[in-house]
């Protein structure tokens, strides 16, 4: 299967895992919440808590709120592991 947003999304990934300053979570924690916003920005039981994954094609989530039910994407970075930049689709 030839997948066309391949290349794309392996560029996403590098500027997003580039970004990643440190390996301290708190301090990576800090530098999304400044850059995505308060409340914007979930460690792995925090994202499984207020979503759940439909599916996945990194550096994309697909998943559903579970509180609204309303569907959208989030995208996450390696290491540490953050989810951010949700979007209702």
């Amino acid at each position: 299967m030839n997948d066309i947003t391949e290349p794309l999304r392996r560029a996403l990934v590098a500027t997003i895992n580039e970004k990643v300053q440190t390996d301290d979570t708190e301090t990576e924690l800090k530098r999304l919440k400044v850059q995505y916003g308060e409340g914007q920005v979930w460690d792995t039981k925090e994202m499984s808590a207020r979503f759940e994954v439909l599916g996945f094609m990194a550096p994309f989530c697909i998943v559903r709120e579970k509180v609204s039910g309303k569907k959208g994407s989030i995208m996450f970075q390696h290491m540490p592991r953050f989810y951010f930049g949700w979007q209702e689709n």
